[in-house]
């Protein structure tokens, strides 16, 4: 039997291109990425108030697929548009809150902290993710040759957004924690930036941590990948839920560099919340503790969900 055909639709971000492809990687779907973008006057307008027509956005969908995974504000339209005309021919479903009726979609997948019901909706802990375990086994190596400590910390960088900016001051102190509760006690770091990761951030991490800490300086899977299957301890900053999801398929002790926001940020902390309670995470302060938790992977357990139903679905 041949592969169903999947069509994803984000606006490009490694949080969702890693929510996506992880969906349709575990559904087994032969996709492509289309990357969305609005029409200039349309991106002022949030998606309850766009009409759903396809002179919203300027990408040109063939239909060849049989389903749309969708992820971000941009593509909300797009894949309503789309589902409208091709209706049951195709299953559309979106990842997040798309902030318009849920009955536009076959299937909404929504993490627990973002306080979705509807009965469509799939609930997840934390955000689902590309990453598996066989792919960080095959790229522990990657880094290997760089190690020269027995202990690894693994530090995935974020970067400034709409709740927390980076300020220079808390950069510094979170570099200082590293240094004293890591580094000093016989750990060697390894700097993982992500796309929304400024320059200025990484000059810094160069210029802070001695010659012996390994700085990636620029995005590099295989390096995230082989930090994630080195580590023995991980800090993420607290700016990226899907990071954060992302470290906890390891098992690992995660630290959050936490910051001061600079607009509520409620989901945020029911998110901390909900990974605190599952013993996943806890807050970067000044001492280092072990302990463990079930991997959690709820790309595989969505992915099971949809494919039962799948065997219903008549895409004729």
């Amino acid at each position: 039997m041949s592969k169903l055909k999947g069509l994803l639709l984000t606006e490009g971000m490694h949080g969702m291109i890693s929510q996506v492809e992880g969906l349709a990687n575990a559904l087994e779907l032969d996709f492509i990425h289309e990357k969305i973008e609005l029409n200039k006057f349309w991106k002022l307008f949030p998606p309850k108030i766009t009409p759903t027509k396809d002179f919203v956005f300027k990408n040109k969908i063939e239909h060849n697929f049989n389903i749309v995974i969708s992820c971000g504000r941009k593509s909300v339209i797009p894949s309503i548009y789309l589902k409208k005309k091709y209706k049951n021919k195709i299953m559309n479903i979106h990842i997040q809150n798309p902030k318009v009726s849920l009955n536009n979609f076959d299937f909404i997948v929504a993490p627990e902290h973002d306080g979705l019901n509807g009965k469509n909706v799939l609930l997840t802990k934390g955000a689902i993710h590309y990453l598996k375990d066989n792919e960080l086994d095959e790229n522990k190596t990657y880094l290997k040759s760089h190690v020269k400590k027995e202990k690894i910390v693994a530090f995935i960088v974020g970067g400034p957004n709409k709740y927390y900016n980076y300020d220079d001051k808390i950069i510094d102190e979170i570099f200082f924690r590293l240094k004293n509760n890591f580094i000093n006690n016989s750990y060697q770091l390894i700097f993982i930036p992500s796309m929304r990761t400024p320059q200025k951030i990484i000059d810094k991490a160069r210029n802070y941590f001695d010659n012996n800490q390994i700085i990636i300086n620029k995005i590099d899977k295989k390096a995230y990948l082989s930090s994630l299957k080195l580590a023995d301890h991980i800090v993420v900053t607290c700016d990226s839920t899907s990071m954060i999801s992302e470290a906890a398929i390891t098992g690992k002790p995660i630290y959050v560099a936490q910051m001061p926001n600079i607009k509520k940020n409620n989901r945020f902390k029911k998110f901390f919340e909900l990974f605190k309670s599952l013993n996943i995470i806890k807050d970067l302060d000044y001492s280092i503790e072990k302990w463990s938790y079930k991997k959690l992977n709820e790309t595989d357990r969505i992915s099971r969900y949809i494919k039962d139903r799948l065997k219903n679905y008549d895409f004729s």
